[in-house]
């Protein structure tokens, strides 16, 4: 294998690696009950610029990352608003009890 053929190929190993957790980070809003993290992304180092072939794929694939991490913090905003509703509707209690009366 050639120099040109390895960089681009790793260049397709990096983007896949990268899509792969896009796609997991878009699962992430749909599964509102999912609890595990996503392994985060570390782009390799020492590749070089981007081969020209791969420029189309490299510009989808940032718009859908950007794309999912406004979709993401919009669903963060979104729970912060309905945990401050929780708090909101909790009763409040000035003094709360301090001794239990067991013998009624």
């Amino acid at each position: 294998m050639d120099s040109d053929t390895g960089w681009e190929a790793a260049w397709v190993a990096a983007l896949d690696e990268l899509e792969i957790a896009v796609d997991e980070a878009q699962r992430l809003l749909v599964d509102a009950h999912h609890v595990t993290s996503p392994q985060p992304w570390r782009p390799p180092v020492g590749l070089g610029p981007l081969p020209a072939s791969l420029e189309t794929r490299a510009r989808a694939l940032l718009a859908r990352q950007l794309a999912t991490a406004e979709n993401l913090a919009a669903a963060a905003a979104r729970s912060r608003r309905q945990l401050r509703a929780l708090s909101a509707m909790r009763p409040y209690v000035a003094h709360p009890p301090v001794y239990v009366d067991v013998d009624g």
